[in-house]
């Protein structure tokens, strides 16, 4: 059995992990989800930072933890490092971070671009939201109707001040057991860059899915058996 805390990617929630969080306790986990700063807790986008975002994922983590992060996510599970050591990362069709640089940089420096217009700036300028009409192909596009609907209804504004922050990769990083899955048929995420960003990682670290950017939705099962198959090792 292991600790798994699951931490959302941009526009999500604690909610999103609604079909993996059984999935994953039925495999004798447990499991833990939380909500990110400034998602759904009405706080004013502008007064979001990364470090805040980093620390609070740290507060969740325990030595025995394994951190599963999901696309964004990738950032603050990242950074945690600096304030608790976990078990092991998994990144979750995940940007893993260069130190230096933001998650927007990495998103431009992408091998293609595949938000686009999707992304819509608030007025102010402090955070973004998705489409309704773009977010299904962009996000689930292999996902159940049912599971679709639940995903729209509760997508939520997504802070930019942390995503303009550049990260420093924690010295701790490097030393820290650690696994990625790519999604083959992700549209959010380039799977040619998910693999460019794991290409120097040992081979039996990376691993497959043939799935959209929402694996979490359109294949709970397959993905909890992935993630049971790699925190085996963590926690022997």
């Amino acid at each position: 059995m292991a600790d798994i805390l699951l931490v959302h990617g941009s526009c999500h929630g604690a909610w999103c992990w609604r079909d993996l969080t059984p999935a994953l306790a039925a495999r004798g986990h447990f499991v833990r989800a939380i909500d990110l700063p400034g998602h759904r807790d009405d706080r004013a986008p502008e007064t979001v930072t990364l470090d805040e975002t980093c620390r609070a994922v740290a507060d969740h983590i325990t030595p025995e933890t394994i951190v599963l992060g999901h696309s964004w996510a990738g950032f603050p599970i990242t950074g945690a490092v600096a304030y608790a050591r976990p078990r092991a990362l998994i990144y979750l069709c995940a940007y893993v971070p260069v130190s230096g640089l933001s998650l927007i940089d990495m998103r431009k420096a992408g091998p293609r671009q595949t938000i686009g217009d999707a992304a819509v700036k608030s007025d102010d300028g402090h955070s973004y939201t998705i489409r309704p009409n773009a977010a299904p192909e962009l996000f689930y596009h292999d996902c159940p109707p049912e599971a679709v609907s639940f995903a729209l209804e509760h997508l939520c504004a997504q802070p930019i001040p942390p995503q303009a922050t550049p990260l420093t990769v924690p010295s701790a990083w490097a030393e820290l057991p650690k696994a990625y899955i790519r999604c083959t048929q992700d549209r959010t995420i380039p799977p040619e860059y998910q693999s460019s960003m794991c290409a120097d990682w040992p081979q039996k670290d990376v691993h497959m899915l043939e799935s959209s950017h929402s694996p979490f939705l359109s294949q709970p099962g397959p993905l909890a058996e992935l993630v049971d198959q790699i925190a085996l090792p963590f926690t022997r």
